[in-house]
């Protein structure tokens, strides 16, 4: 079956070179052999324990001398499969992410639980994207001509004269279902400084790469469910940000797409309790802890409000609603980026904010995002690592950070680019 598939898209990449005349009845013929054709979620036979491979070890060794690191240079195994451990996207540092191989990449590294962001198509049919918008930087669709030409915005190449970088804008409401299958997954990047689409898709940044990136399998959000349960592990589907106005083509609420994503779950028999569903809208939570109460129970708030309205982590006047009220509102778990819930104390030592106290003061579960998405930590770090950054200054400091998440924050789970990371310490330090 997957070699049909990609006999299809491999005939689909030589139709321009096809007789004008034949060209539409090949499309059309195509698109309806992969839609009738969808990613099996085949048996996979996973390893007696989940493998883990040499990065826990490469970063035990280059962490400071101290008692962790003793205690983890001292841990050989046996290493099992955690809810602790949560696929970021699957296994993102290093596979196309939200792809078939990227899914079974982190059930091997023992991910209990793994993520399908969720957006839907043209037809209104949900797949696994990290946002609606990047079918231009983590697909092939600039180089597939008959999709290219759907996209919002077109490739734009470089311009050196006016200093304009390459750019376009390719989302899933674009296309159709049929159309979305016949893309290939490719890792997260452009080339900014492209002059053409070929150029411009070939961006991975250096500290990923390349190796496991042939010709990704996308994922509807139905198949990540049927594959994701093949593989034994648990739910975590974020419902993410419409980029279209709403309601989508005239009817389409966000109501209605809240409800779709669960209802997905239902249909295919899976229980509430193995389901964390996602949001940064809190509307949406909310939305279902009015209408889906067993869902609710662990869904999912994730803090955005850094952005939006200032959020500072030792500020709790800025922090509205405040941690009580998410409570008292039906929030059960907060999901906030790693910054949020650390800081530094009077030693430079890497402490719980207050931000993160107050989450746990209140009742809240939290689930942190996203360890192993920073790159390389010599220089401090990015994003993730920003009310941090002077006190990291070696890959190692990876697991000096997830130790203090764990036991000094509490938090629940880690989602990680890398789920070996995140099980090697949670089987090295008993965690669940």
């Amino acid at each position: 079956m997957l070699r049909d598939i990609k006999a299809a898209r491999n005939a689909l990449s030589e139709v321009p070179l096809m007789p004008a005349r034949h060209r539409s009845a090949l499309l059309a013929a195509l698109w309806l052999l992969t839609a009738a054709l969808p990613a099996a979620a085949d048996n996979i036979l996973l390893p007696r324990e989940p493998q883990i491979g040499p990065r826990p070890f490469y970063l035990v060794d280059k962490m400071k001398d101290g008692p962790l690191k003793t205690q983890l240079a001292q841990c050989t195994g046996p290493f099992r499969k955690t809810d602790f451990s949560i696929g970021h996207r699957g296994a993102a540092l290093e596979f196309p992410e939200h792809t078939r191989e990227s899914y079974v990449a982190a059930a091997r590294m023992g991910a209990g639980i793994i993520e399908c962001d969720v957006t839907f198509t043209k037809d209104r049919e949900l797949v696994c994207r990290h946002s609606q918008c990047d079918l231009h930087t983590t697909t092939n669709i600039l180089t597939v001509p008959a999709l290219a030409a759907k996209c919002t915005q077109a490739f734009s190449p470089v311009d050196p004269a006016t200093g304009k970088k390459a750019s376009a804008k390719c989302c899933t409401s674009d296309i159709t279902l049929a159309e979305f299958r016949m893309l290939s997954a490719k890792m997260d990047g452009f080339n900014p400084d492209a002059k053409t689409p070929e150029e411009y898709q070939n961006g991975t940044p250096r500290w990923r790469t390349d190796l496991y990136a042939n010709s990704g399998t996308l994922m509807t959000h139905d198949e990540s469910i049927a594959l994701i349960r093949s593989l034994g592990a648990k739910f975590t589907p974020e419902l993410k940000a419409p980029e279209v106005p709403m309601p989508f083509d005239g009817d389409y609420t966000q109501e209605k797409y809240a409800s779709q994503m669960l209802e997905a779950y239902k249909k295919a028999g899976i229980p509430p309790s193995d389901v964390f569903a996602q949001s940064f809208n809190l509307a949406d939570v909310l939305y279902w802890v009015k209408t889906e109460p067993e869902f609710a129970k662990q869904a999912v708030y994730l803090e955005e409000r850094y952005e939006k309205q200032g959020l500072d982590p030792n500020k709790p006047e800025t922090w509205k609603p405040s941690m009580a009220e998410l409570k008292a509102q039906g929030v059960a778990i907060l999901g906030p980026p790693i910054w949020t819930m650390l800081t530094l104390n009077d030693n430079k030592e890497i402490v719980a904010s207050e931000y993160a106290k107050a989450a746990k003061a209140a009742g809240l579960d939290l689930i942190g995002w996203s360890l192993e998405r920073d790159g390389p930590l010599h220089k401090g770090g990015g994003f993730y690592h920003r009310s941090i950054r002077s006190a990291v200054d070696r890959d190692g400091d990876t697991l000096t950070v997830l130790d203090v998440l764990a036991k000094q924050v509490g938090v629940r789970g880690m989602f990680s680019d890398w789920p070996a990371t995140t099980t090697f310490y949670a089987s090295c330090t008993g965690m669940k």
